[in-house]
Protein backbone atom coordinates (compact mmCIF):
# COMPACT_ATOMS: atom_id res chain seq x y z
CA UNK A 1 0.00 0.00 0.00
CA UNK A 2 1.26 3.03 -0.99
CA UNK A 3 1.05 6.78 0.93
CA UNK A 4 1.61 10.09 -0.54
CA UNK A 5 1.66 13.55 0.98
CA UNK A 6 1.11 16.81 -1.68
CA UNK A 7 2.12 19.60 0.67
CA UNK A 8 2.30 23.36 0.35
CA UNK A 9 0.42 23.91 -2.71
CA UNK A 10 -0.20 27.36 -3.75
CA UNK A 11 -3.79 26.21 -4.00
CA UNK A 12 -5.23 23.51 -3.99
CA UNK A 13 -9.21 23.05 -6.00
CA UNK A 14 -11.05 20.91 -5.05
CA UNK A 15 -14.08 21.52 -7.23
CA UNK A 16 -16.24 20.29 -5.14
CA UNK A 17 -19.92 21.32 -4.88
CA UNK A 18 -18.81 24.85 -2.61
CA UNK A 19 -16.01 25.27 -5.05
CA UNK A 20 -14.10 24.79 -2.00
CA UNK A 21 -10.15 26.11 -2.88
CA UNK A 22 -7.70 25.72 -0.03
CA UNK A 23 -4.78 28.51 -0.41
CA UNK A 24 -1.14 26.53 0.86
CA UNK A 25 -3.62 23.65 1.11
CA UNK A 26 -1.92 19.63 0.79
CA UNK A 27 -3.41 16.62 0.05
CA UNK A 28 -3.33 13.19 1.55
CA UNK A 29 -3.30 9.92 -0.90
CA UNK A 30 -3.48 6.32 0.55
CA UNK A 31 -3.36 3.19 -2.20
CA UNK A 32 -4.97 5.87 -5.30
CA UNK A 33 -7.32 7.18 -3.08
CA UNK A 34 -7.67 10.68 -1.67
CA UNK A 35 -7.49 10.42 2.15
CA UNK A 36 -7.50 14.16 3.14
CA UNK A 37 -7.44 17.27 1.72
CA UNK A 38 -6.94 20.67 3.54
CA UNK A 39 -4.78 23.72 4.70
CA UNK A 40 -1.57 23.16 5.66
CA UNK A 41 -0.71 19.37 6.48
CA UNK A 42 -2.82 17.03 7.84
CA UNK A 43 -1.91 15.45 11.67
CA UNK A 44 1.97 13.84 11.75
CA UNK A 45 0.45 10.62 12.73
CA UNK A 46 -1.90 10.68 9.65
CA UNK A 47 1.26 10.90 7.51
CA UNK A 48 3.61 8.51 8.70
CA UNK A 49 5.62 6.33 6.50
CA UNK A 50 4.02 9.13 3.35
CA UNK A 51 6.41 9.70 0.58
CA UNK A 52 6.54 13.58 0.60
CA UNK A 53 5.85 15.54 -2.72
CA UNK A 54 6.89 19.42 -2.60
CA UNK A 55 4.32 21.10 -4.39
CA UNK A 56 5.47 24.59 -3.46
CA UNK A 57 4.42 26.97 -6.31
CA UNK A 58 1.66 24.80 -7.79
CA UNK A 59 -1.33 24.96 -8.45
CA UNK A 60 -3.21 21.66 -7.58
CA UNK A 61 -6.80 20.85 -9.94
CA UNK A 62 -8.38 17.49 -10.48
CA UNK A 63 -6.92 16.00 -13.20
CA UNK A 64 -8.43 17.51 -16.22
CA UNK A 65 -11.03 15.03 -18.11
CA UNK A 66 -11.39 14.87 -21.97
CA UNK A 67 -14.45 13.61 -23.56
CA UNK A 68 -13.93 13.68 -27.31
CA UNK A 69 -11.12 12.46 -29.50
CA UNK A 70 -10.08 10.51 -32.24
CA UNK A 71 -6.63 9.49 -32.15
CA UNK A 72 -5.18 7.81 -34.97
CA UNK A 73 -6.30 11.53 -36.59
CA UNK A 74 -2.92 12.65 -34.36
CA UNK A 75 -0.44 11.58 -37.54
CA UNK A 76 -2.69 13.59 -40.36
CA UNK A 77 -2.47 17.14 -38.83
CA UNK A 78 -2.84 20.04 -40.74
CA UNK A 79 -4.42 19.09 -44.10
CA UNK A 80 -7.61 20.11 -45.23
CA UNK A 81 -6.47 23.65 -43.85
CA UNK A 82 -9.73 25.77 -45.73
CA UNK A 83 -12.12 22.90 -45.62
CA UNK A 84 -15.54 22.76 -43.45
CA UNK A 85 -16.65 19.38 -42.24
CA UNK A 86 -17.68 17.74 -45.11
CA UNK A 87 -15.18 18.51 -47.12
CA UNK A 88 -12.59 18.08 -44.75
CA UNK A 89 -14.08 14.24 -43.94
CA UNK A 90 -14.00 13.57 -48.18
CA UNK A 91 -10.36 14.73 -48.30
CA UNK A 92 -9.14 12.84 -45.40
CA UNK A 93 -11.41 9.62 -45.60
CA UNK A 94 -8.76 8.08 -48.28
CA UNK A 95 -5.91 8.52 -46.25
CA UNK A 96 -7.43 7.08 -43.37
CA UNK A 97 -8.47 3.83 -45.03
CA UNK A 98 -4.98 3.16 -44.52
CA UNK A 99 -5.18 2.91 -41.18
CA UNK A 100 -3.00 -0.19 -39.68
CA UNK A 101 -1.94 -1.60 -36.34
CA UNK A 102 1.35 0.71 -36.05
CA UNK A 103 -0.39 3.84 -36.80
CA UNK A 104 -2.89 3.37 -34.03
CA UNK A 105 -0.98 2.02 -31.69
CA UNK A 106 1.50 5.41 -32.03
CA UNK A 107 -1.01 7.73 -32.78
CA UNK A 108 -2.74 6.95 -29.47
CA UNK A 109 0.45 6.74 -27.95
CA UNK A 110 1.64 10.24 -29.15
CA UNK A 111 -2.15 12.06 -28.02
CA UNK A 112 -2.71 10.46 -24.65
CA UNK A 113 0.62 11.82 -23.66
CA UNK A 114 -0.16 15.51 -25.26
CA UNK A 115 -3.10 14.97 -23.02
CA UNK A 116 -1.08 13.82 -20.11
CA UNK A 117 1.53 16.70 -20.02
CA UNK A 118 -1.80 19.62 -20.71
CA UNK A 119 -2.73 17.52 -16.93
CA UNK A 120 -5.19 15.11 -18.59
CA UNK A 121 -5.89 11.92 -16.39
CA UNK A 122 -8.78 10.06 -18.22
CA UNK A 123 -9.86 10.41 -21.64
CA UNK A 124 -12.20 8.74 -24.09
CA UNK A 125 -11.75 8.30 -27.95
CA UNK A 126 -14.00 7.71 -30.57
CA UNK A 127 -12.52 4.87 -33.37
CA UNK A 128 -15.09 4.56 -35.96
CA UNK A 129 -12.33 3.22 -39.18
CA UNK A 130 -11.64 -0.35 -38.46
CA UNK A 131 -10.39 -1.14 -42.50
CA UNK A 132 -10.73 -4.79 -43.54
CA UNK A 133 -7.65 -6.80 -42.23
CA UNK A 134 -6.09 -4.45 -39.85
CA UNK A 135 -6.66 -6.30 -36.96
CA UNK A 136 -7.65 -5.36 -33.59
CA UNK A 137 -7.55 -1.98 -33.68
CA UNK A 138 -9.63 -1.09 -30.36
CA UNK A 139 -6.91 -2.93 -28.10
CA UNK A 140 -3.81 -0.79 -30.20
CA UNK A 141 -5.09 2.21 -28.51
CA UNK A 142 -5.85 0.69 -24.91
CA UNK A 143 -2.52 -0.47 -25.05
CA UNK A 144 -1.37 2.47 -26.09
CA UNK A 145 -3.45 4.11 -22.83
CA UNK A 146 -1.70 1.66 -20.57
CA UNK A 147 1.53 2.19 -21.58
CA UNK A 148 1.15 6.02 -20.74
CA UNK A 149 -0.92 5.53 -17.84
CA UNK A 150 -4.31 7.44 -18.28
CA UNK A 151 -7.51 6.06 -17.22
CA UNK A 152 -9.54 5.48 -20.45
CA UNK A 153 -12.82 5.32 -21.83
CA UNK A 154 -12.53 4.49 -25.48
CA UNK A 155 -15.50 4.04 -27.91
CA UNK A 156 -16.25 1.53 -30.32
CA UNK A 157 -17.13 3.62 -33.11
CA UNK A 158 -18.84 2.42 -36.01
CA UNK A 159 -19.90 3.68 -39.64
CA UNK A 160 -22.22 1.40 -42.00
CA UNK A 161 -23.65 4.21 -44.68
CA UNK A 162 -21.09 4.38 -47.10
CA UNK A 163 -21.10 6.49 -50.50
CA UNK A 164 -23.34 4.39 -52.62
CA UNK A 165 -26.29 4.47 -49.88
CA UNK A 166 -26.17 7.83 -49.69
CA UNK A 167 -23.76 8.34 -47.01
CA UNK A 168 -20.89 10.70 -46.62
CA UNK A 169 -17.51 7.93 -46.21
CA UNK A 170 -16.50 5.90 -49.19
CA UNK A 171 -17.74 2.30 -48.94
CA UNK A 172 -14.34 0.73 -48.13
CA UNK A 173 -14.11 2.41 -44.86
CA UNK A 174 -17.60 1.13 -42.96
CA UNK A 175 -18.39 -2.42 -41.98
CA UNK A 176 -21.88 -4.22 -42.08
CA UNK A 177 -24.35 -3.96 -39.41
CA UNK A 178 -24.08 -7.36 -38.28
CA UNK A 179 -20.13 -7.08 -37.84
CA UNK A 180 -20.71 -3.73 -36.24
CA UNK A 181 -22.77 -5.15 -33.52
CA UNK A 182 -20.89 -8.76 -33.06
CA UNK A 183 -17.35 -6.74 -32.52
CA UNK A 184 -18.79 -4.41 -30.60
CA UNK A 185 -19.86 -6.67 -27.78
CA UNK A 186 -17.37 -8.50 -27.87
CA UNK A 187 -14.78 -5.28 -27.07
CA UNK A 188 -17.29 -4.57 -24.42
CA UNK A 189 -16.99 -8.23 -23.00
CA UNK A 190 -13.09 -7.70 -23.21
CA UNK A 191 -12.44 -4.71 -22.00
CA UNK A 192 -14.86 -2.88 -19.87
CA UNK A 193 -13.97 -2.91 -16.40
CA UNK A 194 -17.14 -1.74 -14.59
CA UNK A 195 -15.78 -1.27 -10.86
CA UNK A 196 -15.38 1.56 -9.06
CA UNK A 197 -11.79 3.20 -9.70
CA UNK A 198 -11.87 1.68 -12.65
CA UNK A 199 -8.79 2.35 -15.54
CA UNK A 200 -10.57 0.77 -18.41
CA UNK A 201 -14.08 1.33 -20.04
CA UNK A 202 -15.80 0.68 -23.00
CA UNK A 203 -18.69 2.78 -25.16
CA UNK A 204 -20.91 2.25 -27.99
CA UNK A 205 -20.28 4.86 -30.78
CA UNK A 206 -21.49 4.77 -34.05
CA UNK A 207 -20.34 7.73 -35.67
CA UNK A 208 -23.10 10.21 -37.17
CA UNK A 209 -26.14 10.74 -38.94
CA UNK A 210 -25.02 10.76 -41.69
CA UNK A 211 -22.98 8.43 -41.97
CA UNK A 212 -24.27 5.81 -39.84
CA UNK A 213 -28.15 3.71 -41.03
CA UNK A 214 -30.98 4.48 -38.92
CA UNK A 215 -31.15 0.41 -37.84
CA UNK A 216 -27.31 1.39 -36.42
CA UNK A 217 -28.42 4.09 -34.67
CA UNK A 218 -31.00 2.16 -32.97
CA UNK A 219 -29.67 -1.02 -32.95
CA UNK A 220 -25.84 0.24 -31.05
CA UNK A 221 -28.77 2.34 -28.49
CA UNK A 222 -30.08 -1.26 -27.90
CA UNK A 223 -26.71 -2.95 -27.45
CA UNK A 224 -25.45 -0.45 -24.81
CA UNK A 225 -28.66 -0.39 -22.51
CA UNK A 226 -28.33 -4.45 -22.67
CA UNK A 227 -24.71 -4.29 -21.94
CA UNK A 228 -24.83 -1.28 -19.34
CA UNK A 229 -22.48 0.90 -21.13
CA UNK A 230 -22.37 4.13 -22.28
CA UNK A 231 -23.59 5.62 -25.62
CA UNK A 232 -22.19 8.25 -28.14
CA UNK A 233 -21.79 10.05 -31.01
CA UNK A 234 -21.96 13.46 -33.10
CA UNK A 235 -24.77 15.23 -33.27
CA UNK A 236 -25.41 18.90 -34.80
CA UNK A 237 -22.13 19.94 -35.81
CA UNK A 238 -22.75 21.97 -38.71
CA UNK A 239 -25.67 23.59 -40.67
CA UNK A 240 -24.79 20.96 -43.31
CA UNK A 241 -25.73 18.26 -41.28
CA UNK A 242 -28.86 20.01 -40.51
CA UNK A 243 -29.91 20.27 -44.53
CA UNK A 244 -28.54 16.63 -44.35
CA UNK A 245 -30.96 15.29 -41.74
CA UNK A 246 -33.55 17.44 -42.68
CA UNK A 247 -33.73 15.67 -46.42
CA UNK A 248 -33.21 12.33 -46.34
CA UNK A 249 -34.85 11.92 -42.42
CA UNK A 250 -37.62 14.50 -42.73
CA UNK A 251 -36.29 16.14 -39.19
CA UNK A 252 -33.42 17.79 -37.22
CA UNK A 253 -30.19 15.97 -35.82
CA UNK A 254 -31.10 16.10 -32.09
CA UNK A 255 -34.86 15.04 -33.17
CA UNK A 256 -33.55 11.89 -35.16
CA UNK A 257 -31.94 10.77 -31.95
CA UNK A 258 -34.86 11.69 -29.81
CA UNK A 259 -36.72 9.55 -32.57
CA UNK A 260 -34.59 6.48 -32.45
CA UNK A 261 -33.99 6.46 -28.70
CA UNK A 262 -30.55 7.71 -28.89
CA UNK A 263 -31.14 9.88 -25.49
CA UNK A 264 -30.58 9.44 -22.31
CA UNK A 265 -28.24 9.76 -19.17
CA UNK A 266 -26.65 6.90 -20.52
CA UNK A 267 -25.44 9.25 -23.53
CA UNK A 268 -23.39 12.36 -24.27
CA UNK A 269 -22.90 13.72 -27.56
CA UNK A 270 -19.93 15.87 -29.34
CA UNK A 271 -20.40 19.52 -30.84
CA UNK A 272 -24.14 19.93 -30.23
CA UNK A 273 -23.56 23.37 -31.85
CA UNK A 274 -26.45 24.27 -33.76
CA UNK A 275 -29.19 23.51 -31.16
CA UNK A 276 -32.94 25.21 -30.84
CA UNK A 277 -34.28 25.55 -27.65
CA UNK A 278 -36.07 22.97 -27.93
CA UNK A 279 -33.36 20.40 -28.35
CA UNK A 280 -31.67 22.13 -25.33
CA UNK A 281 -35.03 21.39 -23.50
CA UNK A 282 -34.81 17.92 -24.65
CA UNK A 283 -31.36 17.00 -23.44
CA UNK A 284 -32.28 18.72 -19.63
CA UNK A 285 -35.37 16.20 -19.91
CA UNK A 286 -33.09 13.90 -20.53
CA UNK A 287 -30.38 14.02 -19.08
CA UNK A 288 -28.17 13.60 -21.90
CA UNK A 289 -24.96 15.42 -21.95
CA UNK A 290 -22.70 17.45 -24.40
CA UNK A 291 -19.05 17.62 -25.03
CA UNK A 292 -18.18 20.66 -26.05
CA UNK A 293 -15.02 21.02 -28.59
CA UNK A 294 -14.27 24.71 -29.58
CA UNK A 295 -11.46 24.87 -31.09
CA UNK A 296 -12.01 22.33 -33.54
CA UNK A 297 -16.10 23.94 -33.78
CA UNK A 298 -13.82 27.20 -34.95
CA UNK A 299 -11.24 25.49 -36.76
CA UNK A 300 -13.82 23.04 -39.39
CA UNK A 301 -15.89 26.92 -39.19
CA UNK A 302 -18.56 25.08 -37.64
CA UNK A 303 -19.84 27.58 -35.11
CA UNK A 304 -19.85 28.48 -31.38
CA UNK A 305 -22.09 26.13 -29.14
CA UNK A 306 -24.31 27.32 -26.97
CA UNK A 307 -23.11 25.97 -23.74
CA UNK A 308 -24.13 29.40 -21.09
CA UNK A 309 -27.75 27.96 -22.37
CA UNK A 310 -26.58 24.34 -21.83
CA UNK A 311 -25.30 24.71 -18.41
CA UNK A 312 -28.26 26.96 -17.21
CA UNK A 313 -30.38 24.49 -18.66
CA UNK A 314 -28.99 21.77 -16.40
CA UNK A 315 -27.00 19.97 -19.13
CA UNK A 316 -23.75 18.67 -18.09
CA UNK A 317 -20.97 20.14 -20.15
CA UNK A 318 -17.75 18.47 -20.64
CA UNK A 319 -14.54 19.07 -23.20
CA UNK A 320 -13.07 17.80 -25.95
CA UNK A 321 -10.15 18.32 -28.30
CA UNK A 322 -11.58 16.54 -30.88
CA UNK A 323 -9.43 14.67 -33.66
CA UNK A 324 -6.12 16.44 -34.12
CA UNK A 325 -6.88 16.70 -38.04
CA UNK A 326 -9.19 19.16 -36.97
CA UNK A 327 -7.51 20.58 -33.82
CA UNK A 328 -4.04 20.18 -34.51
CA UNK A 329 -3.73 19.98 -30.59
CA UNK A 330 -4.24 17.88 -27.50
CA UNK A 331 -4.04 20.97 -24.50
CA UNK A 332 -6.97 19.78 -22.25
CA UNK A 333 -6.07 23.03 -20.10
CA UNK A 334 -5.83 24.80 -23.66
CA UNK A 335 -9.44 24.08 -24.52
CA UNK A 336 -10.59 25.32 -20.97
CA UNK A 337 -8.64 28.82 -22.21
CA UNK A 338 -10.65 28.31 -25.70
CA UNK A 339 -14.25 27.54 -23.78
CA UNK A 340 -13.68 30.39 -21.84
CA UNK A 341 -13.03 32.84 -24.97
CA UNK A 342 -15.77 31.22 -27.22
CA UNK A 343 -18.10 31.72 -24.72
CA UNK A 344 -17.41 35.33 -24.12
CA UNK A 345 -17.22 35.81 -28.06
CA UNK A 346 -20.76 34.42 -28.22
CA UNK A 347 -22.09 36.27 -25.75
CA UNK A 348 -20.15 39.34 -23.91
CA UNK A 349 -17.56 39.03 -21.23
CA UNK A 350 -19.87 37.53 -18.22
CA UNK A 351 -20.90 34.63 -20.23
CA UNK A 352 -18.43 32.10 -18.41
CA UNK A 353 -15.96 32.41 -15.43
CA UNK A 354 -12.66 31.04 -15.46
CA UNK A 355 -13.45 28.60 -12.94
CA UNK A 356 -16.64 27.77 -14.78
CA UNK A 357 -14.25 26.67 -17.84
CA UNK A 358 -12.14 24.76 -15.19
CA UNK A 359 -15.39 22.83 -13.61
CA UNK A 360 -16.00 22.20 -17.45
CA UNK A 361 -12.74 20.27 -17.71
CA UNK A 362 -12.99 18.20 -14.79
CA UNK A 363 -16.41 17.43 -13.02
CA UNK A 364 -18.36 18.18 -16.60
CA UNK A 365 -15.99 15.82 -18.28
CA UNK A 366 -16.27 13.28 -15.35
CA UNK A 367 -20.11 13.00 -15.53
CA UNK A 368 -20.42 13.06 -19.38
CA UNK A 369 -18.21 9.53 -18.99
CA UNK A 370 -20.64 8.65 -16.05
CA UNK A 371 -18.35 8.58 -13.25
CA UNK A 372 -18.61 10.09 -9.95
CA UNK A 373 -15.33 9.04 -8.53
CA UNK A 374 -13.40 11.40 -9.85
CA UNK A 375 -13.35 14.70 -11.13
CA UNK A 376 -13.07 16.64 -8.05
CA UNK A 377 -10.35 16.43 -5.42
CA UNK A 378 -12.17 15.46 -2.20
CA UNK A 379 -11.80 12.04 0.44
CA UNK A 380 -12.74 8.77 -0.99
CA UNK A 381 -12.03 10.01 -4.74
CA UNK A 382 -9.76 8.27 -6.73
CA UNK A 383 -6.02 10.22 -6.62
CA UNK A 384 -5.88 12.32 -10.00
CA UNK A 385 -4.21 15.54 -9.86
CA UNK A 386 -2.76 17.93 -11.86
CA UNK A 387 -0.24 20.42 -10.33
CA UNK A 388 0.70 23.50 -12.44
CA UNK A 389 3.51 25.71 -11.47
CA UNK A 390 2.75 28.92 -10.85
CA UNK A 391 6.22 30.64 -10.43
CA UNK A 392 7.56 30.49 -14.33
CA UNK A 393 7.98 33.26 -16.64
CA UNK A 394 4.94 32.77 -18.55
CA UNK A 395 2.39 33.16 -14.68
CA UNK A 396 4.42 36.25 -13.98
CA UNK A 397 2.08 38.51 -12.72
CA UNK A 398 -0.73 36.39 -11.79
CA UNK A 399 -0.25 37.00 -8.02
CA UNK A 400 -3.99 38.61 -7.64
CA UNK A 401 -5.49 35.01 -8.47
CA UNK A 402 -3.06 32.30 -9.24
CA UNK A 403 -6.08 29.98 -9.66
CA UNK A 404 -7.33 31.98 -12.48
CA UNK A 405 -4.32 32.53 -13.99
CA UNK A 406 -3.86 28.88 -14.59
CA UNK A 407 -6.24 29.45 -17.50
CA UNK A 408 -6.42 32.81 -18.54
CA UNK A 409 -2.17 32.40 -18.89
CA UNK A 410 -1.05 30.70 -22.20
CA UNK A 411 -1.38 27.48 -21.33
CA UNK A 412 2.00 25.48 -19.52
CA UNK A 413 3.30 22.00 -19.35
CA UNK A 414 1.56 20.32 -16.40
CA UNK A 415 4.42 20.11 -13.78
CA UNK A 416 3.70 16.77 -11.81
CA UNK A 417 0.24 14.77 -12.91
CA UNK A 418 -1.08 11.51 -10.72
CA UNK A 419 -3.61 9.05 -11.99
CA UNK A 420 -4.68 6.73 -9.46
CA UNK A 421 -1.75 8.10 -7.71
CA UNK A 422 0.88 7.27 -9.38
CA UNK A 423 3.11 9.56 -11.69
CA UNK A 424 2.11 9.83 -14.91
CA UNK A 425 4.19 12.84 -15.72
CA UNK A 426 7.05 14.32 -12.80
CA UNK A 427 8.99 17.28 -13.22
CA UNK A 428 7.44 18.13 -16.57
CA UNK A 429 8.48 14.38 -17.88
CA UNK A 430 6.26 11.68 -18.71
CA UNK A 431 7.09 8.96 -16.38
CA UNK A 432 6.05 5.39 -18.98
CA UNK A 433 6.83 6.79 -22.31
CA UNK A 434 10.06 7.80 -23.93
CA UNK A 435 9.53 10.99 -25.02
CA UNK A 436 11.83 11.99 -27.34
CA UNK A 437 11.52 8.04 -28.85
CA UNK A 438 7.55 8.96 -29.11
CA UNK A 439 8.15 11.69 -31.28
CA UNK A 440 10.70 10.02 -33.77
CA UNK A 441 8.26 6.80 -34.53
CA UNK A 442 5.48 9.30 -34.94
CA UNK A 443 7.04 11.94 -37.46
CA UNK A 444 8.26 8.36 -39.23
CA UNK A 445 4.71 7.32 -39.43
CA UNK A 446 3.52 10.41 -40.39
CA UNK A 447 6.03 10.52 -43.24
CA UNK A 448 4.93 7.10 -44.47
CA UNK A 449 1.40 7.94 -44.32
CA UNK A 450 1.73 10.77 -46.82
CA UNK A 451 4.39 8.86 -49.08
CA UNK A 452 1.06 6.58 -49.55
CA UNK A 453 -1.63 9.35 -49.48
CA UNK A 454 -0.07 11.01 -52.21
CA UNK A 455 1.30 8.36 -54.30
CA UNK A 456 4.43 8.17 -53.40
CA UNK A 457 5.62 11.93 -54.39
Amino acid sequence: MSRLLVSGCASVVTMDDAGTEWPGGSILVDDGVIEWVGSGDPPADRVAGADVLDARGCVALPGLVNTHHHLYQVLTRARAQQQGLFGWLTELYPVWAGLDGEWVRVAAEAGLAELALSGCSMSTDHHYVFPAGTGDLLDAEIGAARAVGLRFHPCRGSMDLGASDGGLPPDRVTQDLDTILADTEQAVARFHDPSPGSMLRVAVAPCSPFSASESLMRASAELARRLGVRLHTHIAETADEEAFCRERFGCRPVELLDRLGFLGDDVWLAHAVHLSPDDIRTFATTGTAVAHCPTSNLRLGSGMAPVRELVDAGVRVGLGVDGSASNDGGNLLGEAREALLVARGRGGPAAMTVREAMRLATRGGAACLGRDDVGSLEPGKRADVALFDVTGLATAGIEEDPVAGVVLAWPQRVRHLLVEGRFVVRDGALTGIDEAALAADAHRIARRIRAQSDGGR
